[in-house]
């Protein structure tokens, strides 16, 4: 499963270090692969924001590692979920993707939290503050355990 978003240091890696602490405590860390890009390749190779990070470990999620990377068309054939953070993100998934087999790949994130409300886009915290961070860590967090809670079931019977 891949997450994406705009840069690659915001969104997607909440998103990617969230799913992985769903699938490490229901035991399936070894049937789930979470990673994430973005659309863009501004920030290949650097680390998450630091406002991220922060809010990540508030949390007791460790985002330390992440290195930003640029998503690859790839991907779309490689991977059996690609989750976009927004709207914006999923036009452009669907445009790169040739196969219409690969476009149903792409889903957004929010449509999978029953509690959005009709939002379908995650804002990007970039031009603000670090409690947007954690407002957007606090939707992502809602949103990810809904898709996990989904996936559950096809990855145990599969394991």
């Amino acid at each position: 499963m891949v997450f994406v978003c705009t840069g690659n240091i915001c969104r997607s890696p909440m998103a990617e270090v969230v799913l992985r602490h769903y699938a490490q405590r229901a035991g399936l860390s070894h049937r789930v692969a979470s990673t994430s890009a973005g659309t863009g390749d501004w920030h290949v190779g650097e680390r998450a924001d630091e406002r991220t990070l922060a809010a990540l470990q508030a949390r007791g999620y460790d985002g330390t590692t992440h290195r930003a990377r640029q998503f690859t068309t790839a991907q779309l054939q490689d991977s059996d979920l690609i989750v976009a953070l927004d709207r914006t993100h999923e036009r452009v998934l669907r445009n790169w993707a040739t196969e219409e087999s690969d476009k149903d790949k792409v889903a957004l994130l929010l449509s999978f939290d029953p509690h959005a409300d009709g939002t379908l886009d995650v804002p990007d915290p970039y031009y603000a503050g670090q409690e947007m961070f954690d407002d957007v860590l606090g939707m992502i967090e809602r949103a990810v355990k809904a898709l996990f809670q989904q996936l559950e079931p096809a990855i145990r019977s599969t394991s």
